[in-house]
C-alpha cells in the first residue's frame, strides 16, 4: 500500500505504540526519517534509535521512553507541514511550542533542527511537527 505522506505514518506509528505503552516501533526507513529521529533522541524524547538493513528500504527501530512512573515522555505529535499544505516560516516568525516547553522539528537548508537551534542559527524553514 503506497503512503501519500512517510512522515505523518512515521508519526502515526510513533503515537499508536506510544499510546498502547509498547518499548519499540519499526517504521520503514528513509533518510529524513532517520534525521527526525536523531532530533527525537537528542532532545530526550525516545531512548534511542537503530537502521536495521532489511529489503531495500530498510527499517528504522525505535526505542520509546516512559518516566519511572510509567508516564509517557511523548505526550502530542502533530504533523504540520503536509504534501497538500507546505508550512514555511522565516526564523524570526518560529513558533514557540506550549510556551517553549514543546518543540518543533524543522527542516531547513541547515539540516533537520529544533526551532530553538533554527533561531540560534538565523534559519527558516519548513516545520515538520510539533512535539510535547
Amino acid at each position: 500500500m503506497a503512503v501519500t505522506d512517510p512522515i505523518a505514518d512515521m508519526l502515526t506509528r510513533i503515537r499508536n505504540a506510544n499510546s498502547a505503552m509498547h518499548p519499540q516501533v519499526d517504521i520503514p526507513a528513509s533518510k529524513l526519517k532517520l534525521k527526525i529521529a536523531k532530533v527525537l533522541r537528542e532532545e530526550g524524547f525516545i531512548k534511542d534509535h537503530y537502521f536495521i538493513r532489511s529489503g531495500p528500504q530498510g527499517i528504522i527501530r525505535i526505542f520509546l521512553k516512559y518516566a519511572p512512573n510509567g508516564d509517557r515522555v511523548i505526550s502530542k505529535l502533530l504533523r504540520i507541514s503536509k504534501p497538500g499544505l507546505r508550512i514555511y516560516k522565516k526564523y524570526k516568525n518560529l513558533p514557540k511550542v506550549i510556551g517553549c516547553m514543546g518543540l518543533a522539528i524543522l527542516s531547513t537548508s541547515k539540516g533537520v533542527m529544533t526551532d530553538s537551534k533554527a533561531r540560534s542559527m538565523g534559519v527558516g524553514g519548513e516545520i515538520l511537527c510539533y512535539v510535547w
